[in-house]
């Protein structure tokens, strides 16, 4: 893993894989860093040149004070292809991620083959949500608000099954620089695509989660009502499908890029 500086900010990435394979990126949802996304690396590594990476402010990125949006996060990822002369994109974005990918469906359509938007929504959360959120974590910490996330990442049976992926999970979360993380949660707070979503063309899939109660299912059927051709697959999870339900998240994925 290497990092570029973009401007004023440092961002960390990871490019794997042959020149002449398709190229599938990576966002990650807020809170977590690059490895959320080992599941799907492992399996795709031998048919996929894939680069993932840490937005700012989480992982080992920069944290670069005041607020961020939606689009300065997008813009970061454009760059960042631009500095690894990179000029399309299959795109697959988790959550926060999602957002990112929507952004980029609407605006920088000429760098996307495939759009995939996972456990999003066009909007997340009331301000009222996230500002207490914010609030949270600048006096308390990570640990403030880590107990009350993972219960949204997943299921209660999937805690009990698989309690080191979790556990895991949740050291993730709780490493999350907490102004990266308030930045974080400032963009998600800050954006509405709800009337702009439908000007996407790319070919796009729609991935959701049965239990998941912070993008449920019907934001997500909202997504595949408004983006012209787009598909649609419900995974049995809660937030985290690509964890959770990583071998059917990965297939599904596989299917819809097609290597």
């Amino acid at each position: 893993m290497t990092s570029v500086h973009l401007d004023e900010v440092s961002i960390r990435y990871e490019l794997t894989g042959l020149d002449n394979q398709p190229l599938l990126a990576f966002s990650n949802s807020l809170g977590t860093d690059l490895s959320m996304w080992d599941p799907q690396v492992k399996a795709l590594r031998k048919g996929f040149r894939i680069l993932r990476y840490d937005m700012r402010g989480q992982g080992e990125s920069s944290v670069v004070p005041g607020g961020g949006t939606i689009e300065k996060f997008a813009r970061d990822f454009v760059r960042l292809l631009d500095m690894l002369s990179i000029d399309r994109v299959n795109f697959c974005g988790l959550s926060m991620g999602g957002m990112i990918g929507m952004w980029l469906g609407v605006n920088a359509p000429d760098r996307l083959d495939r759009l995939v938007l996972c456990n999003t929504a066009s909007r997340i959360g009331t301000r009222d949500t996230w500002n207490t959120r914010i609030a949270s974590v600048r006096q308390g910490g990570m640990q403030a608000v880590s107990a009350a996330v993972i219960e949204r990442w997943f299921t209660p049976e999937f805690r009990m099954a698989s309690p080191g992926l979790v556990t895991r999970a949740q050291r993730m979360l709780e490493a999350s620089p907490i102004e990266g993380y308030a930045s974080c949660c400032s963009a998600i707070r800050d954006m509405d695509q709800t009337d702009c979503i439908g000007r996407i063309r790319i070919p796009t899939l729609v991935i959701a989660g049965t239990h998941d109660a912070v993008t449920p299912p019907h934001v997500s059927r909202f997504l595949v009502e408004q983006i012209v051709g787009a598909q649609y697959v419900e995974l049995a999870a809660a937030h985290l499908s690509n964890i959770e339900q990583a071998d059917s998240f990965t297939s599904a994925l596989r299917d819809f890029v097609g290597a």
